[in-house]
């Protein structure tokens, strides 16, 4: 059984190969890089499942491992939808699935910021919602103003893996939406 290691944090304030463009729209990596490509090992069987425990204590329930396990096939330079992720599973919401990726423990081996709303629109990240004035604080026990940093670093992320967004937020190119289990 493999042993499973601490979450690294993922650090990316600057990226070298994320820019404005003219038109809004964020330029992407021309050298595409996959994100989940790390050093986090994964729990795959039930045995180590069951005894896995995140940083706060807490048990991974079957849900979350449905949705990190769906995540897991999203190829890089690919993103899907909540909606269309937890249709995949037969179960769920996507508020569900955005809480469980909200409590992701293994990011960016699970990787969390390829999903994206239904409306192609960025969606949320680490509890955030937009990456503008409009954006929202969605984690409970949040006080304070919601500054889209987080949705902002989901951007970044994504342009470096081949996936443009415009400046508010929405999803350049409709083919990347991934949708590999009905091909």
């Amino acid at each position: 059984m493999p042993a499973v290691r601490a979450r690294t944090k993922l650090v990316l304030s600057k990226p070298a190969n994320v820019a404005k463009t003219r038109k809004g729209v964020l330029a992407v990596s021309k050298d595409p890089q996959d994100l989940s490509i790390c050093s986090i090992e994964y729990p795959v069987d039930d045995t180590t499942r069951s005894k896995f425990r995140t940083t706060d204590g807490k048990k991974v329930t079957p849900h979350q491992w449905a949705v990190y396990d769906f995540a897991r096939t999203i190829p890089c330079g690919r993103v899907t939808t909540y909606k269309d992720l937890c249709l995949a599973l037969g179960q769920g919401s996507p508020r569900s699935v955005g809480s469980a990726l909200r409590n992701n423990p293994f990011a960016p081996l699970v990787p969390c910021h390829r999903i994206i709303a239904s409306n192609l629109y960025i969606g949320g990240f680490y509890g955030e919602w937009g990456t503008g004035d409009n954006s929202k604080v969605k984690a409970k026990g949040e006080g304070g103003k919601n500054t889209g940093r987080q949705c902002r670093k989901k951007v970044e992320m994504l342009a470096t893996e081949g996936v443009g967004f415009t400046e508010g937020g929405y999803l350049v190119d409709e083919c990347l939406v991934w949708r590999g289990w009905v091909d």
